[in-house]
């Protein structure tokens, strides 16, 4: 099939989205295991069973969570293996039990009450992507929890484009592998990933926002811990005497960036220092932040900035002592990709050709993709139409997802032709 024979696409990755959301699949910061909540399972036996009954005899899930599939080459093109991605599970920071979703049907505009609590409302003013959203179908949930979008949007487009593929032969293309993986919200979605089994030279996650988007870049990332040893003493007899971990603590906290550096004063390619976690008791006290940045320069000007700050706390407490631990999370995935122009510029052309103005943009976190492209399967994110996640407005578009289908099947075809 050539590229200017049209496609007529029969979508289904509504109802497929719809069946998704209502399984929890809330991944566990605390958990050591891996998934590490056994009931992102769920969603993976799901899964696999569909991609068996589509035809793809090998698809399974393993005891990590992880689904694996392959939809075999139908050209004799030698054609490099590419795999598209998304993560099953949703994020610990709202909950993802009982999911009600909820349709708005050609919405018109304005704001969007969410019925179960009217406190709930997607405002207008506040989310600019419903300028762009009239006369679409919106899913929300009912206010009470996530609607988890992010990341079964990407899920059941790819399962949608799966779909399409199996059942139009004509389209010719190389070999597709499917990886669903578990934990990506809490960071540990490609821990167990096994590449060697995967068998694919590039990848996409599809776990992007705005319809239209081919992300090629992430923040860079690192974990800072600072653990304070105070001066422990009965407080009744303390003067002079008691330095306060906990107190130290929070002195460090208050000395960091108040109208810069942090999350809630920056955008676009500004990072920040970000505490996430303060434990401790007298004597001993845990401090827990994330840096991040775009450049290896920007991690290491603030993480020095972050040790200037400790120094100048511990001057007024000349018997307590501290250290610093920094942890690498991941790295800026467009160092990577930037070595393989051509798989960002396949998925331009694939965007375009779905009817959609391409948008190469940045992304203010980081996704599996990260990860993926440093462990040697250079892997940029394409838009699934995700909004407002992590929270109880998370909403998504049905003619977004229907795009985002669309973009996945033209670049399967992009790359056979290319090849």
């Amino acid at each position: 099939m050539t590229a200017s024979a049209p496609l007529t696409f029969t979508h289904t990755v509504t109802e497929r989205f719809l069946r998704y959301v209502v399984i929890d699949t809330q991944s566990d910061p605390a958990s050591p295991t891996c998934p590490s909540t056994k009931k992102q399972k769920d969603l993976g036996r799901l899964l696999a069973a569909e991609l068996r009954e589509m035809g793809l005899s090998d698809a399974y899930l393993d005891d990590h969570g992880y689904v694996y599939a392959t939809i075999p080459a139908n050209t004799d093109k030698r054609v490099p293996v590419i795999c598209f991605c998304s993560h099953m599970d949703t994020s610990p920071d709202c909950t993802g039990a009982n999911v009600k979703p909820q349709v708005v049907r050609n919405y018109q505009g304005g704001d969007i009450v969410l019925p179960a609590d009217p406190s709930q409302v997607i405002r207008f003013a506040e989310h600019p992507a419903l300028g762009r959203q009239i006369g679409h179908d919106i899913i929300t949930t009912d206010g009470t929890t996530l609607l988890g979008a992010d990341n079964k949007a990407g899920v059941a487009e790819i399962m949608d484009a799966v779909q399409f593929l199996t059942r139009n032969p004509r389209i010719k293309h190389g070999t597709i592998k499917i990886l669903f993986t578990p934990d990506e919200e809490i960071g540990r979605g490609v821990d167990m990933a096994d590449l060697k089994k995967l068998g694919a030279n590039f990848a996409y996650t599809i776990d992007g926002e705005s319809a239209g988007q081919i992300e090629d870049e992430t923040f860079s990332a690192d974990a800072a811990t600072i653990t304070i040893d105070g001066v422990s003493t009965h407080p009744g007899f303390a003067k002079g005497k008691m330095e306060h971990a906990i107190k130290i603590a929070a002195a460090i906290v208050d000395r960091l960036p108040k109208n810069t550096c942090s999350p809630e004063t920056t955008e676009g390619r500004e990072g920040f220092l970000h505490p996430t976690s303060l434990s401790g008791t007298l004597e001993r006290a845990t401090l827990g932040l994330i840096v991040r940045d775009f450049s290896e320069e920007g991690l290491r000007e603030k993480e020095e900035l972050l040790e200037n700050i400790v120094k100048d706390v511990m001057l007024d407490y000349p018997r307590s002592t501290w250290r610093i631990d920094i942890k690498q999370q991941y790295r800026n995935m467009k160092q990577v990709i930037d070595r393989h122009p051509e798989i960002v510029d396949y998925a331009v052309e694939a965007i375009r050709r779905a009817g959609l103005d391409p948008v190469k943009t940045s992304i203010r976190g980081g996704t599996d993709g990260s990860r993926l492209s440093f462990m040697g399967l250079p892997c940029p994110n394409i838009f699934a139409g995700e909004h407002a996640f992590h929270s109880r407005l998370e909403w998504v578009s049905r003619q977004d997802m229907e795009k985002a289908v669309q973009t996945i099947v033209h670049l399967t075809m992009i790359w056979e032709e290319r090849a």
